[in-house]
């Protein structure tokens, strides 16, 4: 058949593919939160926008699909996101270990209970 190599490879494009069903699945989230909020949409900046779209594309490759499918974007309330911001700021900072961050994330969102504080 063909006896040139392909220009990109299988790794290439299957982590491609994986950059492209985070990106869909995180503006879906962000769709879902923005029609939640409604009217208190329009006060969040677009760092702090941006900064979500971030944080939930960090949730979407610590949870499983199913898991992710489940989540409550569209239930959130201005509380859950400032919350979700500051858990993301430290998440940034590396201020705590990065799985312990994402379990409290996801719990905002209704995928697992948040840990037990100490």
């Amino acid at each position: 058949m063909y006896q040139n190599k392909p220009d990109v490879t299988d790794e290439e494009l299957g982590i491609r593919a994986f950059k492209v069903k985070r990106a869909k699945s995180v503006e879906r989230a962000i769709e879902r939160l923005r029609h939640g909020l409604g009217p208190a949409w329009k006060d969040l900046t677009e760092e702090e926008i941006e900064e979500l779209e971030w944080v939930f594309g960090e949730v979407w490759s610590y949870v499983a699909r199913s898991q992710w499918e489940e989540l409550h974007f569209g239930r959130m309330t201005m509380s859950d996101v400032v919350r979700i911001l500051t858990l993301s700021s430290q998440l940034r900072r590396h201020a705590r270990g990065q799985v312990e961050i994402l379990r409290e994330v996801a719990a905002i969102l209704g995928a697992e209970p948040a840990p037990a504080a100490e």
